[in-house]
């Protein structure tokens, strides 16, 4: 049994960072947006009891296991089911990027193997399977947009209007969420008020950009301000980063104008760009 499925990436349209909690994470207040720019995961189940994960190109930390690999284990467990699980990956989003390219791949995982193995978890039940995966991995499994509070796990939907393109420019390497969090000093936060304010118009999505880790990843890497900067050049409205970085987003009202940015910058600078539209 064989099933091919897409893992799309995130960007952050706002990121508040609320205060560090007893237990080590910081409780934050985000906006997530899903985007096109995708993995491909190819999945057979077959005979056995093993779980292997091929994905060229990508190389893990000394003793770390694929997350895609743990959704897979994940999910077996949670129906106490025995198969072996092939997982080929073809990365398209950058690792370690602000993107949670690892933590769609986890949820794609854990979607696909529920509906191939017909083992009957709701959604609200895949999200709670995500949760120990990652922060994130629950949204993934949501989809389109939504509000994150929490450490990112507790989601509502929210509604974006506006047709937009982005482009997205990553510049070649790669950075730690932890390393971000760790370095990060808690100070005056943007408007939060923004977000209650938010009426899914082109103006409230500008108003509502905004992401507290900036301050520290911008700070040790200053060519994410280059990115902007070209970014703003080319048109965009706003720019801005994803996540902890170190992938810049531009916002464009309209679609076209920003494929054709997209190839511009393709052309004319050293990054990874990517026109890319909201995913539903």
């Amino acid at each position: 049994m064989e099933k091919s499925c897409l893992a799309a990436a995130k960007i952050n349209l706002c990121l508040h960072v609320l205060g560090r909690r007893p237990d080590g994470y910081h409780e934050v207040r985000m906006v997530m947006q899903q985007v096109s720019l995708c993995d491909r995961i190819r999945i057979a189940v077959e005979k056995g009891d093993q779980v292997t994960v091929l994905c060229p190109g990508l190389e893990l930390p000394p003793g770390t296991e694929n997350l895609a690999a743990k959704a897979a284990r994940r999910i077996l467990e949670a129906a106490g089911k025995r198969v072996a699980v092939r997982i080929e990956i073809e990365k398209r989003i950058p690792a370690a990027a602000g993107l949670g390219g690892g933590s769609s791949d986890a949820a794609a995982v854990l979607k696909a193997l529920n509906a191939m193995l017909d083992l009957g978890f709701d959604g609200a039940a895949l999200e709670r399977l995500a949760l120990p995966l990652g922060a994130d991995v629950p949204f993934f499994i949501r989809g389109g947009a939504a509000l994150a509070e929490g450490i990112g796990e507790r989601l509502s939907d929210f509604v974006i209007e506006p047709a937009v393109g982005y482009v997205l420019i990553n510049p070649g390497f790669a950075v730690s969420t932890a390393w971000v969090y760790r370095n990060l000093v808690l100070t005056s936060k943007g408007d939060e008020a923004n977000l209650a304010r938010f009426v899914g118009c082109y103006p409230g999505l500008l108003r509502l950009l905004h992401n507290d880790l900036e301050s520290v990843t911008l700070k040790h890497f200053p060519v994410l301000d280059d990115i902007k900067t070209r970014l703003l050049e080319a048109g965009a409205d706003a720019a801005l980063m994803s996540g902890s970085g170190p992938t810049i987003f531009g916002l464009f009202r309209d679609r076209a104008a920003a494929r054709a940015a997209g190839e511009e910058l393709a052309l004319t600078t050293p990054w990874q760009v990517f026109p890319v539209e909201p995913c539903s």
